[in-house]
């Protein structure tokens, strides 16, 4: 029996607590990796995350739901901040809340949603969005993905992340999102190695 493998996780957004999983399980699949386990999200606001001892505290809690292989896997927006700069200085702290797990820290570039955005094409029709659905030349440019989405939708409905996330994670072009968007792939490549144990 293979043991299993869990991936604790700690988001920002109320809508990542529903969508992350989903993408989680996508990877895991296309990897076929049957035995990861993903408890539900921690979620904790970014600003708390960021301020002093935040991040630490919120690595101590998550690590409690990973027995064994698997390992945190932290994922925030990056919003106005570098996350070649950013992204560094917090896995840092995290690794010393909890030096003895794997952690993986991913800051979208500027936000989840523009995982969606370079893969657009994929989404037409879904969720009220137009089809065709042509995505943007630099799909993590936009300050305001989800304002993007929302001003593409064609059900007169506005995009919402607890409603709208989960169900475009479950559907979007992963490939795509992987060749247009430099965090997208960098997260694909996080979760895989969790997944692999692969330092």
């Amino acid at each position: 029996m293979t043991e299993a493998i869990s991936i604790a996780a700690v988001v920002e957004g109320e809508g990542e607590v529903a969508a992350l999983p989903v993408l989680l399980r996508r990877i895991a699949q296309e990897l076929s990796a049957w035995n990861v386990q993903i408890p539900p999200p921690l979620r904790v606001p970014r600003s708390k995350l960021i301020a002093c001892g935040g991040i630490e505290r919120a690595v101590l809690q998550a690590s409690y739901q990973v027995d064994g292989l698997g390992g945190i896997l932290l994922l925030i927006d990056a919003d106005d901040d570098c996350p070649a700069t950013t992204g560094p200085a917090l896995l840092e702290r995290a690794r010393q809340a909890r030096g003895d797990r794997e952690i993986s820290m991913v800051l979208a570039n500027r936000e989840f949603e523009a995982w969606f955005l370079a893969a657009a094409s994929s989404l037409a029709g879904c969720r009220g969005l137009a089809d065709p659905l042509e995505p943007p030349a630099d799909p993590e440019g936009p300050r305001d993905a989800k304002g993007w989405l929302s001003a593409r939708k064609t059900d007169g409905t506005s995009y919402r992340p607890t409603v709208d996330q989960a169900a475009l994670a479950a559907v979007f072009d992963m490939a795509q999102a992987r060749k247009n968007a430099r965090s997208f792939d960098k997260f694909w490549r996080d979760v895989e190695r969790l997944i692999r144990g692969d330092s």
